[in-house]
């Protein structure tokens, strides 16, 4: 039996194409799942993705500590507290989550920055934070809390 090629025409050409471009990290590398459990990420999708409507830009895949959930509620937004009707439990330290870039440089300048999943992280921080400093935030156990 003859197996027939797909026709050679525009829509079998672009049949198999990803419906959307490729989110990448601060390596140029795709981005890699930041948590599942939490799950994180503005659309909730376990990434640190953005787009057009993330005004948070919620790009950084941190590690949360005790000391930075602490500065979060201080600068008025507790990370810690429960929303059920949201379907957040509230964070703990270790959890990993997707954290608006602003709010990571601003806990870094006062000394109180979590440490960062540089493969989860998004490329966008770059026009903020140098690699250098993201860098010296890596996180560096091979063991996440994370799934």
């Amino acid at each position: 039996m003859d197996v027939e090629s797909p026709p050679n025409n525009t829509y079998a050409k672009n049949t198999f194409k990803r419906d959307k471009p490729v989110a990448l990290n601060v390596y140029s590398d795709e981005l890699q799942p930041c948590c599942h459990n939490p799950k994180t990420g503005f659309y909730r999708d376990g990434f640190c993705k953005t787009g057009p409507t993330d005004f948070g830009s919620h790009i950084v895949c941190a590690v949360m500590t005790d000391e930075f959930l602490e500065f979060s509620k201080i600068r008025g937004n507790d990370l810690t507290q429960a929303v059920p009707e949201c379907g957040f439990a509230g964070l703990k330290a270790g959890n990993h989550w997707c954290l608006c870039a602003t709010r990571w440089l601003e806990a870094a300048e006062h000394g109180v920055a979590p440490q960062v999943v540089l493969e989860s992280t998004h490329k966008k921080i770059l026009e903020l934070v140098d690699l250098e400093l993201l860098e010296s935030h890596a996180f560096k156990s091979q063991f996440s809390v994370c799934k």
